[in-house]
């Protein structure tokens, strides 16, 4: 069987926090296939395990499915390290056979084009310099996703469907749309840097596709908040998907693919 995608790009899966979406993101897994699955960090949530989180059945579930899909489509899987599994440093880099890496970052070649891709920490004073902080901040959010988790309790009572309180809140506050709007140029820069065509992250939990000074910056989104992933189809396009559709923002993401459109239109349909 052919597999659904050429690459699929998964991140923020935080694996062993209360707000993890183990059930959906196996659900996902099962339903598409590709040749290269890319792990994009913070996959396992270690300051969650650390602090008393727990592991479940459905998060062993996961890595069960991932290895499903290496060895019915022969998918090779590259895990990069992330904030929250910053553990993996002890180990980095590790290959194992020739299916399955872990690495710090990674230079995907595909189509004739460069995407340098990487988890993104890198670039977060906080997450790199002032750990104390990011765990401070770590603790602000969980209540936060806790909180969205009981709201949505709410409005499925009321028939109403579900609503991301948390990422609203994000978009609403003016210091964390400056960040991530620093971050994505910091991150286009590095492209260009590493001589790439394009960049691919996560760690903002902001699943995006768009140009930025000529590179193609795109974040593959969570599954936490969003549930969204990146996928590259076997002609070459990138498309964001969503979960339950999984096909949700691919008629938006798509208009990428025309490069007539100037950019700060396409930024605008964004």
């Amino acid at each position: 069987m052919r597999p659904t995608y050429k690459t699929i790009v998964i991140s923020d899966l935080h694996l062993g926090s209360k707000g993890a979406k183990a059930k959906e993101v196996n659900e996902f897994l099962k339903s598409n296939s590709c040749h290269q699955l890319i792990l994009n960090g913070d996959i396992i949530d270690g300051w969650q395990l650390k602090k008393g989180g727990s592991w479940k059945k459905k998060h062993t579930g996961f890595f069960r499915a991932v290895l499903k899909m290496m060895d019915r489509f022969d998918t090779e899987v590259i895990y990069l390290r992330g904030n929250h599994d910053d553990f993996l440093d002890q180990i980095l880099p590790l290959k194992i056979g020739k299916q399955f890496s872990i690495r710090q970052d990674y230079m995907l070649n595909t189509h004739g084009k460069k995407y340098f891709i990487t988890h993104g920490d890198i670039f977060d004073s906080i997450t790199s310099q002032m750990k104390w902080l990011a765990y401070l901040g770590d603790i602000g959010y969980t209540f936060l996703l806790w909180l969205n988790k009981w709201y949505n309790q709410y409005r499925s009572w009321q028939g109403k469907p579900y609503y991301s309180l948390s990422q609203v809140i994000k978009q609403k506050v003016k210091a964390a749309v400056n960040f991530i709007s620093d971050f994505e140029e910091k991150l286009a820069e590095l492209a260009k840097a590493k001589g790439a065509d394009g960049i691919i992250c996560g760690h903002i939990h902001k699943a995006e596709i768009k140009q930025i000074d000529g590179i193609t910056y795109m974040n593959s989104g969570d599954w936490v908040e969003s549930l969204t992933a990146l996928v590259e189809t076997h002609a070459g396009e990138w498309l964001l998907i969503d979960y339950p559709s999984f096909d949700l923002k691919s008629e938006l993401t798509s208009i990428w693919a025309d490069s007539s459109l100037p950019s700060k239109e396409k930024v605008a349909v964004i």
